[in-house]
């Protein structure tokens, strides 16, 4: 189906336009005309004065709507997310499986697999976060699963999991050079997370390749005066990029602007939501803001991607342009072969956010 997308400011990812159409066919972006020149055999979609931006993208969260997925490994449960996550402005999502066993992992596998050929919508792939984390710095993970990684363990989970296992959180001074080079070249996105790394060992492992951190500040060595730490690494290096959860839980709003300052594009938001779950061997408590276990640990947030967005310009004084990208273009350029997400452009993917002016989501788009 023609459709043309019009009346409304568009947030290109680059620049905001006003006074233009979006043209798009065939799930693309055809292009980007004045209103007065939309073809006439073209469906129109008003906009009535909302705002048009690139479809949010979320790389990392467990689950939605009380389905939590490595609770419920089950289609519906990836059904309920994408839903939690499109009410949230974001149409594409990686589904995260914290630290648990590799049975699990490999069930978790089989049900994604399932999932994208059933036809299900928005799922990028797949995110293990751990088990090859460090203890010290496990957070809400399930510390009886962790392990250090062989490589050939490794090898064979990720050959089950190829095509659906596309991120994983490691911690990288708990990891053999050898495992992180090949999960390199397998084409896994590596973020180093759950780490006590030094300032230098982070450092030799963002330099050896690594591109992206998990969730600044949570989990990780601290910057400190004598020992810099993951953070520091993080800030010291020029290309390593790092989510951050805008909650002003996880990290506070002021360490976010601060942050920002000094990263400027390497930063981006992820929800890190979770979902309320009485039962298995990961139970969230809801606490009005955020999720804990039953004894009180910090396990997860309520946010999803526009919450990200509206906290970043009503509390950090990031610029709306600015945020969007920060929760659509940044997280798509970690992603191989998706540089059509995150950006709206011709031939860029038809997946669209529209917003109001008080920043709540009105629809997504998707042709």
């Amino acid at each position: 189906m023609e459709k043309a997308i019009y009346n409304g400011p568009v947030y290109t990812g680059s620049e905001v336009l006003s006074g233009k159409a979006v043209l798009v066919s065939k799930g693309m972006v055809t292009g980007i005309v004045e209103e007065a020149a939309i073809p006439a055999s073209y469906l129109r979609h008003d906009l009535q004065g909302k705002n048009l931006a690139p479809s949010l993208i979320d790389l990392q969260l467990y689950g939605g709507n009380g389905l939590l997925f490595s609770q419920d490994l089950s289609v519906a449960a990836l059904e309920a997310t994408y839903e939690y996550c499109r009410q949230g402005g974001a149409v594409h999502f990686m589904i995260t499986m914290a630290t648990n066993s590799i049975e699990k992992f490999r069930k978790g596998m089989e049900v994604a697999r399932l999932y994208q050929e059933q036809g299900g919508k928005g799922l990028l792939g797949l995110h293990l976060e751990g088990p090859y984390i460090n203890p010290v710095k496990r957070g809400a993970h399930l510390e009886h699963c962790i392990k250090r990684p062989v490589l050939r363990e490794v090898q064979e989970l990720l050959d089950e999991g190829q095509g659906i296992v596309k991120m994983m959180t490691l911690a990288p001074e708990c990891c053999d050079g050898e495992v992180i080079d090949w999960l390199l070249k397998q084409g896994v996105l590596v973020s180093a997370g759950h780490s006590n790394a030094t300032y230098r060992e982070a450092t030799a492992a963002f330099n050896s390749g690594i591109p992206a951190a998990t969730h600044l500040f949570n989990a990780m060595s601290a910057f400190q005066s004598r020992e810099p730490g993951m953070v520091g690494a993080i800030y010291d290096h020029p290309g390593v990029v790092s989510s951050v959860v805008c909650d002003g839980v996880h990290v506070d709003f002021a360490a976010v602007r601060i942050s920002k300052r000094l990263l400027q594009e390497r930063m981006f938001f992820i929800t890190d939501a979770v979902t309320p779950t009485a039962e298995g061997e990961y139970q969230h408590v809801f606490k009005g803001d955020r999720y804990t276990l039953p004894d009180g640990t910090l396990s997860g947030s309520s946010l999803t991607m526009m919450q990200c967005v509206r906290n970043a310009v009503q509390h950090v004084g990031i610029a709306l342009d600015e945020a969007l990208r920060m929760a659509s273009l940044y997280p798509a350029r970690l992603l191989p072969g998706e540089s059509g997400l995150g950006i709206i452009k011709k031939g860029s993917h038809a997946s669209f956010l529209v917003f109001d002016d008080a920043l709540n989501v009105v629809e997504t788009l998707e042709n």
